[in-house]
């Protein structure tokens, strides 16, 4: 077995985010994700088939929903219901927003 850390190769790229696949099986999926000021685009929605579980591991960030923000920092966690419309409205700009999303 070969150990491996959340927090390594991560990369400052204020063009794209990175999404690493850490796991990916029939009934789960986990990603690692690093933002860098990073948003979603305007009048784009989220609209997931599966649930979505997130953990923010590093940064800062505001997810919004069709009436509702909500902030989010170090050690924040959310389960985001499927085909609950999100979107992403910030990421810090000034260090990378690293998240662990499970989705299910």
């Amino acid at each position: 077995m070969q150990v491996k850390n959340l927090f390594d190769n991560i990369k400052i790229d204020k063009k794209a985010e990175q999404f690493i696949s850490l796991l990916d099986t029939k009934n789960i999926k986990i990603e690692k994700i690093v933002s860098n000021g990073q948003k979603s685009p305007k009048d784009f929605w989220y609209d997931q088939e599966e649930h979505e579980f997130i953990l923010l591991l590093q940064g800062s960030a505001v997810l919004e929903f069709e009436h509702e923000e909500v902030e989010l920092n170090q050690g924040d966690f959310l389960n985001i219901d499927s085909h609950r419309k999100h979107r992403v409205k910030y990421t810090n700009e000034k260090q990378p927003t690293i998240w662990l999303a499970i989705f299910y």
